[in-house]
C-alpha cells in the first residue's frame, strides 16, 4: 500500500522523522493495522519525557512482532539519535528473546527427562523441517521474516538446538535487523507501507 500525503499539508513533508499519521493516508483507503499499531507505539514513545524515550523504545522492542527492527525505526522516527534508538531496540529485543530461550530450555529439560520425544503437530513439524534445512544460523537470520525472534528461538531450543548457539545467532540477527531498519528510517525510506 502506498502512502499519499495531502498537498495542503506541507508540514508532513518537512518532518521526515515522524511517521505519517493514518489520517494522512488517502481518504479512500482504510489504514492498515500495522500503520495504526506503529502510530500507537510512536505516540507512546513520543509521550515520554525526552530523557526516557530510549526506555520506551526498549520496552516496545521487547514485544513480539515489533522486535528490534520496528523498535529502532520508531525510535528514529520519534527523533531519538539513531545509534541510541538501535541500541535500545536491540537490548529490549535481546532481553525478551533470552527470557523465551531460557524458559523453553528449562521446560524442554524437564519435559524430556527420561521420556521419548512426542509426536509433533503439523505446524511444529513444518517449523522443524525448516530448522533441519537451514540450521540455527539460517532460521535466526531469516526466521524474523515470518515469526518473531522469541518464537523461533524458543522453537529451535525445543527441537534440541544448543541453547548458546541459538542465543548467539539470535543476537546477531536482532542486531542486523535493528541496524538495517534504523538506517532505513534515518534515510527516510518508508518501509512500513509497501
Amino acid at each position: 500500500m502506498r502512502i499519499s500525503i495531502s498537498t495542503h499539508d506541507t508540514t508532513a513533508l518537512l518532518a521526515p522523522r515522524r511517521l505519517r499519521n493514518h489520517r494522512d493516508i488517502a481518504a479512500d483507503a482504510a489504514p492498515p493495522r500495522k500503520v495504526i499499531m506503529l502510530d500507537s507505539l510512536q505516540d507512546f514513545t513520543a509521550s515520554l519525557p525526552d530523557f526516557l524515550q530510549w526506555f520506551g523504545v526498549l520496552l516496545i522492542a521487547a514485544i513480539p512482532f515489533v522486535e528490534s527492527y520496528f523498535g529502532s525505526a520508531v525510535g528514529v522516527l520519534v527523533g531519538i539519535n539513531p545509534v541510541i534508538a538501535v541500541v535500545a531496540a536491540v537490548i529490549g529485543n535481546v532481553i525478551s528473546m533470552l527470557i523465551f530461550v531460557l524458559t523453553a530450555h528449562g521446560v524442554r529439560a524437564k519435559a524430556t527427562q527420561g521420556k521419548e520425544a512426542a509426536q509433533l503437530t503439523p505446524r511444529r513439524a513444518k517449523l522443524k523441517e525448516r530448522f533441519d534445512r537451514y540450521g540455527v544460523p539460517g532460521v535466526s537470520l531469516l526466521g524474523q521474516l515470518f515469526l518473531p525472534s522469541q518464537i523461533t528461538s524458543a522453537a529451535m531450543v525445543s527441537f534440541g538446538a544448543p541453547k548458546n548457539q541459538v542465543i548467539l545467532w539470535q543476537i546477531i540477527s536482532i542486531i542486523l535487523w535493528g541496524v538495517i531498519f534504523g538506517v532505513l528510517a534515518t534515510l527516510g525510506v518508508s518501509v512500513f507501507f509497501r
